[in-house]
């Protein structure tokens, strides 16, 4: 297969997984979670963190704003790839804008500090870890480059030429 047949089989790959029931269950999962999240740091979650003592007050707001914004990215993420999906936008347009997308932003600081916060702040915490998991799963599936896969063939071969360099020297 040559290079432009290559690149036009990804597209269609990579467009069909935005047009995927997988893709619109993570969509929706994603909007749900950024709507509670924000009901949550509105609501019971401001009453929850004047209750709590100094150190750990200034925990739940650093991690209630790594949250924010961890959701802010991937609802980013989410809302590009639906316009994809919605023919406003062609996949090669959508890798360009993704570069100005986090998927990386805001991981929580120390497990001993996130444990000290309220459950459910916890557990919106652990459910956004998931999600940005899964959007950067299927951002590597989608966006990978045919280059990338093409010079890979063999996947041994860049382990073995590891290899053999670490020894020739």
């Amino acid at each position: 297969m040559d290079r432009s047949q290559s690149e036009a089989a990804l597209v269609q790959f990579s467009e069909r997984l935005t047009n995927s029931a997988a893709f619109s269950t993570l969509f929706r999962e994603g909007m749900d979670l950024v709507e509670e999240t924000a009901a949550y740091l509105d609501g019971a979650g401001r009453a929850e963190a004047k209750a709590l003592d100094r150190a750990v007050s200034l925990t739940y707001a650093t991690e209630s704003m790594r949250l924010t914004t961890r959701l802010m990215q991937l609802a980013s993420w989410l809302l590009l790839h639906r316009a994809v999906k919605e023919g406003e936008m062609t996949l090669i347009q959508a890798n360009r804008e993704k570069t100005k997308v986090k998927l990386s932003a805001a991981d929580p600081g120390p497990d001993d500090m996130v444990g000290k916060l309220p459950q459910q702040l916890q557990d919106l915490i652990t459910r956004s870890m998931n999600l940005q998991s899964k959007v950067r799963r299927l951002d590597t599936s989608i966006h990978t480059k045919v280059t990338e896969y093409a010079a890979i063939g063999n996947p041994l071969v860049p382990q073995l030429n590891r290899l053999k360099e670490a020894f020739e020297h």
